[in-house]
């Protein structure tokens, strides 16, 4: 296969334009557009790191423990009720500031895909944004690379 990662690239991807976006709107966005990640970029669309679902649920077993401790301490009149329930809000404000992936694997619009298949493979990641001139204009995910396959070859 002799394409290149804008030949495949998935154009316009779902971003988050805010890093103070918080999570739950994240969330449901990933959700409602059918994603697991989305990247986070400026006004100016350039990349300021990369959210994805794993991410965005990597505190809750925290969050979750946290939160039965409170509930537990306030049946039994435990002391530190104040200071772990501040603990488990802070875990439901988090923004995509918080979460965020700041060092991202990128490649630009010429980039084969042999080559980003071995992006994937070196680097244990699912998906690479494609960025001209640092700013994002794709994304290439693992389902775009296999849609590439079942697609013929363009003549």
């Amino acid at each position: 296969m002799n394409r290149t990662a804008a030949e495949i690239m998935t154009k316009a991807p779902l971003t988050v334009l805010h890093p103070q976006d918080r999570v739950p709107r994240i969330a449901a966005a990933l959700r409602d557009n059918h994603v697991s990640a989305a990247p986070v970029v400026d006004e100016a669309g350039r990349l300021l790191g990369l959210v994805s679902e794993s991410d965005l649920i990597r505190h809750l077993g925290d969050a979750e423990t946290k939160r039965r401790a409170w509930w537990l301490e306030l049946l039994s009149e435990g002391e530190g009720l104040a200071a772990d329930f501040l603990d488990y809000l802070k875990e439901e404000n988090r923004t995509a500031a918080d979460v965020m992936k700041r060092e991202v694997v990128t490649v630009a619009e010429d980039t084969a895909v042999g080559e980003i298949v071995d992006l994937f493979a070196r680097h244990g990641i699912k998906r690479v944004p494609v960025l001209r001139e640092g700013v994002l204009v794709g994304i290439v995910a693992r389902s775009d690379i296999i849609r590439a396959l079942a697609a013929p070859n363009p003549a």
